[in-house]
């Protein structure tokens, strides 16, 4: 790739989907009720948990028929695929905690057992290991509910809001108000050295509050009339005060958690730049020659005092293209 600058290579794994999801049918509820009648429903737990298959590939669906004729208020849905209406539906399940994650997944956020032997594991700990429509589905089923969980009031009057247009919309009870999912942007952004096109380091940094050796490249929320170039301007300075410059797209991927999208680039500053780190956000700054990103990659994430993001996250994506540059 000598001369240009690196991509992801590969799309980041929760912008995987297949389903179509078309705004019309969420308001007809003459073709709502046939998704429904033909349709599978999967299950999402209070901390954001569904069944899955004992390797983390895929999900373990429902008919939703055995949920009633009728999609409860409360189920969203998710899209269409062939026909079948894809449905999700919150659920109050009894489970056993402390499941380990299956191997390969990001391997800290313990999942749960049901009791006829279901695994039910997180969107962060199993969505690098599923099949492209099982990883959009699950994706999208996070994303609203936990919508749903911070509108159940309306912003203009405080009634309490309804779950409107197979849960894509609330209605207010009290002045009839629509509102609609947000998505927070927020920006993440690998930055290198000027040593040739793509560099021969790149700046990585910790929180206090991630696990023991885990660094990533550095990350933002995007301000109210601020632009996404700006953004990623602004968080390198305040973060680790490092001036940027050919600040380039790379790709995006949802991040509901609770509900951001990250919008990937590339930059490059000077190496030679002292770290300023900003007081209780970041812990610790350091910049990184390539082999040793690559060294962490072919370990399966991690080296003696240092561990990569988890490969569900665009930062894996981002370190894996820049690593293979």
């Amino acid at each position: 790739m000598s001369g240009q600058g690196f991509s992801l290579g590969e799309l980041p794994r929760l912008s995987r989907s297949t389903v179509d999801r078309n705004e019309s049918v969420r308001t007809d509820s003459a073709r709502t009720a046939e998704l429904w009648a033909r349709g599978r429903v999967i299950l999402v737990d209070r901390k954001g948990r569904t069944p899955v298959l004992a390797d983390g590939s895929g999900l373990v669906d429902r008919p939703a028929a055995g949920f009633g004729d009728t999609p409860p208020e409360n189920a969203v849905l998710l899209g269409e695929n062939g026909g079948v209406g894809h449905w999700a539906v919150p659920v109050e399940e009894e489970l056993t905690e402390g499941t380990r994650p299956p191997p390969n997944s990001w391997g800290v956020w313990p999942g749960a057992t049901s009791a006829n032997g279901e695994q039910w594991h997180d969107l962060r700990s199993i969505g690098a290991l599923l099949d492209d429509t099982s990883a959009g589905l699950f994706t999208t089923a996070v994303a609203l509910f936990n919508w749903h969980a911070r509108a159940r009031f309306c912003a203009k009057c405080g009634a309490p809001t309804r779950s409107a247009n197979a849960g894509w919309a609330t209605r207010c009870t009290g002045c009839s108000r629509e509102e609609y999912p947000r998505t927070d942007p927020a920006v993440i952004c690998l930055v290198h050295d000027d040593d040739g096109p793509n560099g021969s380091h790149v700046l990585l940094a910790r929180q206090p509050i991630w696990p023991p050796h885990r660094y990533s490249v550095l990350a933002g929320f995007v301000e109210a009339g601020e632009s996404l170039e700006a953004c990623v301007a602004r968080e390198v300075r305040e973060e680790v005060g490092v001036t940027v410059r050919d600040i380039r797209y790379l790709g995006s991927q949802p991040w509901p958690f609770p509900r951001s999208i990250m919008i990937g680039f590339a930059a490059v500053a000077d190496r030679t730049t002292p770290l300023t780190l900003a007081d209780g956000e970041i812990e610790d700054a350091r910049w990184t020659p390539r082999s040793d990103i690559r060294a962490a990659l072919d370990a399966g994430g991690e080296i003696p005092g240092l561990v990569l993001p988890g490969p569900t996250s665009i930062a894996r994506q981002m370190l894996t293209g820049w690593a293979n540059a």
